[in-house]
């Protein structure tokens, strides 16, 4: 506007810096034949979620008095990274998923070098492009499942290649479900983390206890946890609590510099390597003396080298899936996550230099078909680690490690009876994990083909092997996705069965236990399928219910039933004569 006004108001000024010997006159005559600006230049954007959030923590009480905030973005990585996550953002908002934020740690530092807390699209304004995602809680999906197996691992609680239960599961009216809605009978902890699984970290988290992990999650940097543990219960392992991208990429970053530090520091641990990540440049670079180090962690060394090495297994998106083949790819320990709903897709990765985070979703909560972490998240993260420096591996704290001998069948620490073994190092706290509970000593026939005992065989006709056996619920499962499984022969007819191994297992309802009977949407009262395992295919099993018979089964073994309100004892006995009774009670809701 008013360009001639401004125009001659330049040109006096030029004039009067001519005339004060500030500029000769060619200078002054060359000022003037310059056009001025047609229309007010862009003001710079930079990184403009993380100005932002300077403003908001460090400058809403001050006085605007010129202070330069001095960050430890670098420009170059930061610019690069927003290309990749504009050019991802095209693809994903063709399916609805409009918001996408991602961040950039060094792991040595915990200094931020890139800080995109959303994507940037001027053309739709409705998006809540403006919206900072990084430090807001969200539900974190499976994104918390390694410092629950680190954990364990730590206190020797388990080893990596512990078996698992993964079986329809029930506790106190909570059934948690895989993925894949499907059931692998047992598995082992380790494959159980690279596939995500969710019933056996529901188990296992039962097992750990909620509260602990609860309070580790808080030492480990995790802010958001403003409820107590029994508000989250078991769903925390699966994204029944909220998280940020904030604290959790500065807890992964906390593990990796924690094993990064043990070598030079001596298989010792400094308590302050667990700390959030920050944003301020500092020239200081302090280093903790001798005295202030422990001799253990909040996890240790030994236990965050057997999880990243675990998630470096985790099967990565198709464009990644033959890294191996190239001896430039990169290694990262990595996971993802997906909440309830498809609200939000995470995918979080570490090397031993960089810690890498992302999230993708709808800033509003909108969930959408195919919003999973592997999917929307993982892609992005991946591109993100082609443009950082290659790093070597993690090195192995030997100091924390031992080698001993593992079945191969079980992952427990193997007995003298476990005959297919391997030797592998474990973090010295699992040597406290009880040996092998799977393997037993089973007397055959002379034929092999059936189990015997001293009432009906004489010990000089037995044959006598060593046997894995797994419990009836998860050996159903597990014999139909492990063709190896060898299932216990049965009993020869003269013989009857010991009680040390049971043939038959419920798998719903488990144990004593209280359960609704549905009712239908024509006020009739539904039924329940009760549900057992036997070891068995062809076992015939009779069904009775206080006392009165219900029919028989024969391969698939459920009935479904309607009792009425109150305490039931159903009782199953097979063609062997072995008996399986359960006591449970039907709870009638009130009626509104």
């Amino acid at each position: 506007k008013n360009l001639l006004t401004l125009k001659r108001k330049r040109d006096r000024l030029l004039d009067k810096l001519r005339a004060a010997g500030e500029i000769d006159e060619i200078t002054c005559m060359s000022a003037k034949a310059e056009p001025l600006p047609d229309k007010p230049l862009p003001l710079p954007q930079f990184a403009p979620h993380l100005l932002t959030r300077i403003f908001n923590e460090n400058g809403k009480n001050k006085k605007a008095d010129g202070t330069v905030a001095k960050t430890t973005i670098d420009k170059t990585l930061q610019i690069e990274v927003e290309n990749i996550l504009e050019r991802h953002h095209r693809e994903l908002k063709s399916n609805g998923i409009n918001n996408a934020a991602a961040l950039v740690a060094d792991v040595e530092t915990g200094e931020v070098l890139a800080y995109i807390g959303n994507v940037n699209d001027p053309q739709e304004q409705e998006f809540n492009g403006d919206v900072d995602v990084i430090p807001a809680p969200r539900s974190t999906g499976s994104i918390l499942k390694p410092f629950l197996f680190a954990s364990m691992l730590s206190e020797g609680d388990i080893l990596p290649t512990t078996l698992v239960p993964d079986i329809p599961t029930q506790i106190a009216g909570y059934t948690p479900l895989n993925f894949s809605k499907e059931f692998d009978g047992a598995v082992s902890a380790k494959r159980a983390l690279e596939r995500s699984l969710n019933i056996p970290a529901v188990r296992m988290l039962r097992s750990y206890g909620t509260e602990k992990f609860n309070y580790q999650l808080k030492k480990m940097g995790m802010t958001t946890l403003i409820h107590p543990a029994d508000h989250y219960g078991l769903s925390i392992i699966l994204g029944g609590a909220e998280g940020s991208m904030w604290d959790i990429a500065g807890m992964y970053a906390s593990m990796a510099r924690t094993l990064g530090h043990f070598g030079p520091y001596k298989a010792r641990y400094d308590k302050n390597d667990f700390h959030p990540l920050n944003y301020h440049l500092s020239k200081e670079k302090k280093s903790p003396s001798s005295s202030s180090l422990d001799n253990s962690g909040i996890v240790s060394a030994a236990s965050i080298w057997s999880t990243f090495n675990a998630m470096e297994e985790v099967s990565r998106p198709d464009m990644e899936s033959s890294w191996r083949e190239f001896t430039s790819s990169q290694r990262v320990a990595w996971k993802t996550g997906t909440s309830f709903g498809f609200r939000d897709a995470w995918a979080v990765g570490c090397t031993p230099r960089y810690v890498v985070m992302v999230w993708a979703g709808n800033a509003d909560g909108e969930g959408r078909p195919g919003l999973i972490g592997v999917a929307a998240a993982a892609p992005i993260m991946f591109d993100i680690f082609k443009l950082l420096k290659p790093s070597s591996w993690f090195d192995q704290p030997y100091e924390e490690m031992q080698q001993v001998d593992i079945c191969r069948q079980s992952g427990h620490r193997a007995l003298d009876i476990c005959e297919d073994r391997d030797t592998m190092w474990i973090p010295v706290a699992g040597l406290k994990t009880p040996p092998c509970p799977y393997h037993q000593i089973v007397h055959l026939d002379l034929t092999g083909h059936y189990r015997v005992s001293s009432e009906c065989e004489s010990p000089s006709r037995m044959t006598h092997k060593s046997w894995f056996v797994l419990p009836p619920g998860q050996e159903w499962y597990y014999k139909s996705r492990n063709p190896e499984y060898r299932v216990l022969p049965p009993y020869r007819s003269d013989c009857s069965p010991t009680n040390k191994s049971a043939a038959m297992e419920f798998i719903y309802p488990k144990h004593t236990t209280k359960i609704y009977v549905p009712v239908e949407l024509d006020g009739q009262t539904g039924k329940t399928v009760f549900e057992v395992a036997h070891r068995n295919a062809d076992a015939l099993i009779h069904w009775h219910l206080d006392e009165d018979y219900l029919g028989s089964t024969k391969g698939v073994h459920q009935m479904a039933l309607s009792p009425e309100p109150g305490k039931h004892i159903i009782t199953l006995v097979d063609q062997q004569g072995e008996r399986l009774e359960l006591l449970f009670e039907v709870l009638q809701k009130a009626k509104k």
